[in-house]
Parts: structure tokens; C-alpha cells; sequence
């Protein structure tokens, strides 16, 4: 049930900052959450490629 977990922390992530007024969140704050959310998609990338077999060259 990893699949099912990643999947929702990386729609948690999403709706959290969509939620937010971005102007009201100081610079390095914002800076540290998209780059946490650009982990968790490279993270969800590699399961996808791990369970359809797909490599990189």
C-alpha cells in the first residue's frame, strides 16, 4: 500500500500549497516546501518506473 500512501502525501502536498497565499509565506519557508514537494514527485517517478518496468537508458 506504498503506492496508495505516496500518492496521497503528494496530493496533501499539492492541495497544501494551493491552499496557501504564497505572498504570505516568508521565502525560504516557500523555497524548502517546493522543494519537498519536487522530492516527493521524483520519489512517486521512481515507483511508477520500478512497477512498470520502465528505465532510463
Amino acid at each position: 500500500m506504498e503506492w496508495g500512501r505516496a500518492m496521497g502525501e503528494l496530493s496533501a502536498a499539492i492541495d497544501h500549497l494551493d491552499i496557501e497565499d504564497v505572498s504570505e509565506i516568508p521565502r525560504m519557508q516557500l523555497a524548502e516546501q517546493l522543494l519537498e514537494l519536487h522530492w516527493q514527485m521524483a520519489r512517486l517517478q521512481a515507483q511508477i518506473a520500478r512497477r512498470t518496468g520502465v528505465r532510463l537508458p
